[in-house]
Parts: structure tokens; C-alpha cells; sequence
């Protein structure tokens, strides 16, 4: 049986490199797409604009004041999805299993494909040929290894790692490296003086499943070791699409909650329409400051996927759930997902 072999690609900087795709005379300058409103926050940054400490999720004000010279554009995700349908009919033509997450990233089953590495090359020559836009790919044995390799190198990397490679390349790395290990996990880790991978990785799993529970304990440590069994799920059969984020602090304010929300949908529905998708289930999901994760959904009669119908359904349940302790994690979630053509022309009649 052949050894298995996963790509992800993820676009370098995607919403401001769509932009400077029409605006090449901001190329090299902190450049920052982010909403209009007081409490808008940012949707991503140029590489230029990270170095001054600008990042997602950021208040706009704050990365304001961080970058007072950055130049701020209001996001178009209109034009963000042109874009991402034209880079994932290149990506979907390279490989029979494709999931895409979100508009600027995908993961790529290459198990049994000739020359994989090769092909992956042409991929992200091909992407940058066609649409100006360059990409970063991460190729190892799963798709944790994948993922954080295609994230070593930006932009334009290009990481090959086995899963022992990646352990011992990342060892002396922070826990919050790997995905699924948010800020507050790693403070409690360092509070136990687990402070890296290696460390985590061989941590004993009786004071980990002391702190941590035994199920969480043992997925971090599956985590640091780059163990990671999940399949790559072709289109078709996702049943539900999200988006989520973990902030780097605790948020108590309801409003930048609200505004962080609309952020979710927006990228949310932005997917949902690259795929022409909707669903009947909208979702929330928030994790607290003491780790307790709460979920709240509603079903509605007709399927929906655009901003203006989800949104509002989001937003309803996010103010009734009233989060009582400052939030560490914000989602938002479409289930039930089918093609357009199977909704029909229900309208929706929204029940409160």
C-alpha cells in the first residue's frame, strides 16, 4: 500500500494580494483589508503590515494605531470569490480528491499520484501564470504535517516533511503552532512548564489527563507528535461549512463580538457561494475563558448561504446567548448544506 501524501495549499496574504492584483501601485506598502464601521476589524494584513503587529481579528482601530501609514481598503467579496473560483479550477484539476476550506485554501490527497512534488510545483507555477496570485504549499503524510509545513516558509514556500521531520523541525517550537492549540491552552501547558512540542510530545499523559482530561490530553499530545488520521472530504459530501477563531485574548465586549461575527459570516457565506451551497441549520459556536464551549442553532424553513440571510440569524443567537464570561473562541456554522438547484425558489420566512 502506498505511503499516503497530502498537500495544502493556502494563498499567501489572499485578500490583499486580490487587491493589489488591481492595485499594483500598493505592492510593497502595509496594506490592510479591513470593514469601515467603529468597531470593524481587520480581515487580513500585507506581510509588510504584520511586521508592525497588524493581524486578523484585530480591532481596525488598534491596527490603525499600530500602522497610522498602512493603507485600509473596505473588503469586496465579491471580488474575492471571482478570484478564489479561478484558483481552484486549477487546484481541483490537479487532484481527484479536493477539499477546499474557505476561499483561499485546500488540501489535496496525492497518495498514488506520480511524482507529487513535481505536480505540486506546476500547481503553484500554474496559480501565479493564470491569475498573478502566488501560493504557499505544505506536503507530508497527513494533514496536520501539511498544514503547518505549508505555513513555515511564507510566501511562496514550498515544504516537504515526513512526519518525523516535522517533529524534529518544529521540537523547540511553541505549542500554539500547531492548530487545534490556542493561546490559553499553551498558558495553561507553560503553567505546568510544558512550553514546546517536545515537551508536550513527551510530557507524562497522567499529569496532562490531570489537567487537561484524558480525551484532550491525548489529542495534544497526538498534536505535537503530528498525528492526524482525518480524511480529505471531497465537496459533495460536507454536510455542514464554518468558520471559526480563537482570539489571542479573552473578548468581553459584546460589540466586537458582533463585529467579529459579521467578519465569520462574511468569509462564511463567501464559501458557501464559491461552492453554491446553502442550508437550512445556522450555528454559533463560543468557547469561554474557563474552556466550557456552548453551541446554539436554528432551523429555518427554507436553505440560505448569503450574508444577508444568515447574518441576521447569527447575530440573533449570539445576543440571546448573552455570554456571561469573556469569549476565547467565536464560530459561526451553516448545516444541512445542499446544492441550490434542490432548494428550489422556497423564500425564506424567518422565525424568531
Amino acid at each position: 500500500m502506498a505511503e499516503r501524501c497530502v498537500a495544502h495549499l493556502d494563498m499567501d496574504a489572499f485578500y490583499v494580494s486580490v487587491e493589489l492584483r488591481r492595485r499594483p501601485e500598493l505592492r510593497g506598502k502595509p496594506v490592510i483589508v479591513a470593514g469601515t464601521g467603529p468597531r470593524s476589524v481587520v480581515t487580513t494584513a500585507s506581510y509588510e503590515a504584520r511586521r508592525f503587529g497588524v493581524g486578523s481579528a484585530m480591532p481596525a482601530a488598534r491596527a490603525r494605531r499600530l500602522c497610522p501609514h498602512g493603507v485600509f481598503l473596505a473588503p469586496d467579496f465579491a471580488y474575492y470569490r471571482e478570484a478564489s473560483r479561478e484558483v481552484m479550477a486549477s487546484v481541483r484539476a490537479a487532484a481527484e480528491v479536493v477539499e477546499v476550506v474557505g476561499l483561499d485554501e485546500a488540501y489535496l490527497e496525492l497518495t498514488g499520484l506520480p511524482a507529487p512534488h513535481a505536480a505540486m510545483r506546476r500547481l503553484a507555477a500554474l496559480i501565479e501564470q493564470t491569475t498573478r496570485l502566488g501560493c504557499s504549499i505544505g506536503i507530508g503524510p497527513n494533514k496536520l504535517v501539511a498544514k503547518v509545513a505549508s505555513d513555515a516558509e511564507k510566501p511562496r514556500g514550498f515544504v516537504v516533511l515526513s512526519r518525523e521531520q516535522a517533529r524534529e523541525r518544529f521540537a523547540g517550537s511553541p505549542c500554539v503552532l500547531v492548530p487545534g492549540i490556542g493561546p490559553k491552552t499553551a498558558e495553561r501547558l507553560r503553567a505546568l512548564g510544558v512550553q514546546t512540542l517536545a515537551a508536550l510530545a513527551a510530557a507524562p499523559q497522567a499529569e496532562l489527563a490531570a489537567h487537561f482530561g484524558r480525551r484532550l490530553a491525548a489529542e495534544l499530545q497526538q498534536r505535537a507528535r503530528f498525528e492526524d488520521a482525518s480524511p480529505i472530504t471531497e465537496e459533495r459530501k460536507v454536510v455542514s461549512e464554518s468558520r471559526e477563531m480563537t482570539f489571542d485574548e479573552d473578548i468581553g465586549d459584546p460589540h466586537r463580538l458582533e463585529a467579529i461575527l459579521a467578519d465569520l459570516v462574511e468569509r462564511l457565506c463567501a464559501g458557501l457561494e464559491a461552492q453554491r451551497r446553502c442550508g437550512r441549520t445556522i450555528g454559533i459556536k463560543v468557547r469561554l475563558d474557563d474552556f466550557s464551549t456552548h453551541t446554539r442553532a436554528r432551523t429555518l424553513p427554507a436553505p440560505v448561504g448569503s450574508v444577508d440571510r444568515v447574518g441576521p440569524v447569527a447575530l440573533d443567537l449570539l445576543r440571546r446567548f448573552a455570554a456571561p464570561r469573556p469569549v476565547r473562541l467565536l464560530g459561526v456554522r451553516v448545516a444541512g448544506l445542499e446544492a441550490p438547484e434542490a432548494a428550489g425558489e422556497q423564500q425564506l420566512a424567518l422565525v424568531l
